[in-house]
């Protein structure tokens, strides 16, 4: 490939589309403490933390509201959507519990300007031992129509994300995840893809074409040690892209990964996954 071996910078000017701006915003993954930090680094929005933001009083919901328009970045997607202990599948379930917290989530997010919640909770959506795995789906299919009614109430779109074995046991593959999609047939749940999690499952990145019409949202990390991406050459990331590019991909890929220094590598990072829509 023409570009590997040059530095980020050169990468983020690809002689492709030179002077082309890409449309895809890049942003980061993280909780409230750290919107300065990411917006200082160049991100363009932040992802922030379903959970946190349904955690917070009234009064300290107000606060954040206020310090996010202070700092003055965007907040268009969040994860972490279910804390682990509610239980989406298995016996021990509670719609009423669930939808208490999806209600409360949902209606502070679209206040922020949230359009997209990853649905991604691999402790809450776990089934467990003994359970049937079909009976789980179903259980699935059910919360997914119920929150994506809700979800339309606000504004916002459901993005279920696939996870790796190591963290939950059921929708661990992009197809998997455009199962559920198609099972639940609701505009307002769609698929999200983590290059990480695709990554980790050896999953052919072949299932962005098939996928096309649902992927709303992305994440991406190198998947050697989760940690932030910062040059092309590290990872095998060019099957992923050149699919993405392929459908037309224009929304948002967030960065959910560690770092050793934010200020230094959050710069990098955004401008090698500007460089990899702009090839």
């Amino acid at each position: 490939m023409l570009l590997i071996g040059l530095s980020v910078a050169a990468m983020a000017l690809s002689p492709v589309r030179a002077g082309a701006p890409t449309k895809v915003r890049v942003g980061y993954c993280t909780g409230l403490k750290n919107l300065e930090a990411a917006k200082a680094a160049g991100f363009e929005y932040v992802e922030l933390s379903a959970t946190e933001i349904a955690s917070l009083s009234d009064a300290d919901f107000e606060a954040a509201a206020a310090r996010i328009r202070q700092v003055g970045i965007a907040t268009p997607a969040a994860n972490l959507f279910l804390p682990a202990t509610l239980k989406v599948t298995g016996p021990e379930t509670d719609p009423q519990q669930q939808m208490a917290h999806v209600r409360k989530a949902l209606t502070r997010l679209s206040k922020l300007g949230t359009e997209v919640v990853v649905f991604g909770s691999g402790g809450a959506r776990r089934v467990p031992d003994g359970f049937s795995k079909e009976e789980a789906f179903r259980q699935l299919v059910d919360f997914g129509r119920r929150v994506a009614r809700e979800a339309r109430a606000n504004g916002i779109t459901i993005a279920v994300e696939p996870l790796r074995r190591q963290e939950t046991n059921i929708i661990n593959t992009a197809a998997e995840g455009l199962e559920l999609v198609n099972a639940i047939g609701d505009p307002n749940f769609q698929l999200m893809i983590d290059f990480y999690h695709l990554a980790s499952e050896h999953e052919d990145p072949a299932i962005v074409l098939r996928a096309k019409d649902h992927i709303r949202h992305l994440h991406t990390a190198n998947p050697a040690g989760r940690v932030f991406p910062l040059k092309w050459e590290e990872f095998d990331y060019a099957p992923f892209f050149a699919n993405l590019r392929a459908i037309g991909y224009d929304k948002r890929i967030s960065v959910e990964g560690s770092t050793t220094d934010l200020a230094v590598q959050g710069p990098q990072s955004v401008a090698l996954l500007h460089g990899a829509f702009e090839r």
